[in-house]
Parts: structure tokens; C-alpha cells; sequence
């Protein structure tokens, strides 16, 4: 179990580099106390523009792909084998632990981002399939609602439902129905500003409701 732990550490490192606090701003500057306070691609796309936006995805994914890819495979120099835990195990935890890393960061105060990019980041390594059917559902909920968290947390849904329908391994199924519960969680208080009538929309087409 050592090992697993280990890895799992090093997966949540991974994920504490949360792109739009690494990147900051010329002249400094913290994206948590501009437009909604979600250092993700949406508030930065919203405050920033679409080439620091692009650079945030860019990290938020990256870091993801990486610790997933490298991470459950990697040697560790003095550390043996967890030998009853496989490997789409061990990446599965990775993965997850990935994710709250982006949420919870480490070096930023715990306070990071909602975990979709680095969610979609971890599904382009552990079930690629799945990449088509998020995206699909994301953009459908955002052309219907105009809400980008809403459209989140039914993507997150979306791969947990075939996770199932595919017949994945079971450590993927409980990986992505315990994410599309984070992401609900995550998204709280979109939910509330949904409620309220005062979440942002997103613009789909020129001249649409904001």
C-alpha cells in the first residue's frame, strides 16, 4: 500500500498546479478575486480572454494526462511493488487524486478550481472513449441552458452512465460516479446561482441572453 499511497501523493501534487494560479498575470494579480472566483477555463476565458484561457486548459489537462500516464507505472527508487494492486488501479487513484488536487491545492491555499479540465485530462488517459460523449453532452447543455456548470456536471454524469454501459472495469465505474458526485459537489454554488436566476450564461450564438 505504500506505493499506492505514494503515487496518490504525487497525483495530488500534480494536480495543486492549478493553471490559472501558476500562470497569474503580468503585474500579478490573483484570477480567484476576479469575475466568479474560479481559477478555471471558464472565469479566465470570462476576465481574461481565450489565449490565457487556451494556457489554463492547456495545464489543467496536461498535468492531469501526465500523472496519469507516467505516475501508476513510474518506479519508485526503494519503495517494492504493491503487488495485489493493479495498475488500472493504482491509475484510477491517481486520477482521482488528481482531481483534489486541482480542487484542494496544496500550494494555493486549498482554494483551486472545480476539476474539469483535470477531470477530462484523467479521461483522455483512462478511457479516451469516453472523451466523445462528454464533449457531446457539455456542449448540448450549454446550447440549451447557457449554463456552463450545469453543462459540467451532466458531462461528468454522461461518462459515469457508460463507464456502465461500456462494461469498464470496476474501478472506472466507481471512479466516474464518485467524480460526477465531486463534480456536483464542485459546482454547488453554481447551483445556488442557478436557483436564484444570477448564474452567468454563456453566449452560444451572437446575440444570446446573458
Amino acid at each position: 500500500m505504500l506505493e499506492l499511497l505514494i503515487k496518490a501523493l504525487l497525483g495530488y501534487l500534480c494536480g495543486s498546479l492549478v493553471g490559472g494560479l501558476v500562470l497569474g498575470r503580468p503585474g500579478g494579480g490573483d484570477i480567484r478575486t476576479e469575475g466568479s472566483g474560479n481559477p478555471g477555463g471558464t472565469n479566465a476565458l470570462r476576465t481574461r480572454g481565450p489565449a490565457f484561457a487556451a494556457w489554463v486548459l492547456m495545464i489543467d489537462i496536461g498535468k492531469a494526462v501526465f500523472a496519469v500516464s507516467v505516475l501508476p507505472g513510474l518506479g519508485l527508487p526503494g519503495i517494492a511493488p504493491d503487488g495485489p494492486v493493479p495498475v488500472n488501479v493504482l491509475a484510477v487513484v491517481v486520477a482521482a487524486a488528481t482531481v483534489t488536487g486541482h480542487v484542494y491545492p496544496l500550494f494555493y491555499e486549498f482554494r483551486g478550481g472545480k476539476g474539469v479540465a483535470t477531470l477530462v485530462g484523467c479521461y483522455s488517459v483512462l478511457a479516451p472513449a469516453l472523451l466523445l460523449p462528454f464533449a457531446l453532452v457539455w456542449i448540448a447543455v450549454v446550447a440549451l441552458s447557457g449554463y456552463a456548470g450545469l453543462a459540467s456536471m451532466s458531462a461528468a454524469g454522461s461518462a459515469a452512465v457508460m463507464a456502465l454501459v461500456q462494461g469498464r472495469s470496476a474501478a472506472l465505474v466507481v471512479f466516474a460516479v464518485v467524480m460526477a458526485a465531486f463534480m456536483v459537489f464542485t459546482h454547488r454554488s453554481n447551483l445556488t446561482r442557478m436557483r436564484a436566476g444570477t448564474e452567468h450564461r454563456v453566449s452560444v450564438w451572437p446575440g444570446a441572453r446573458q
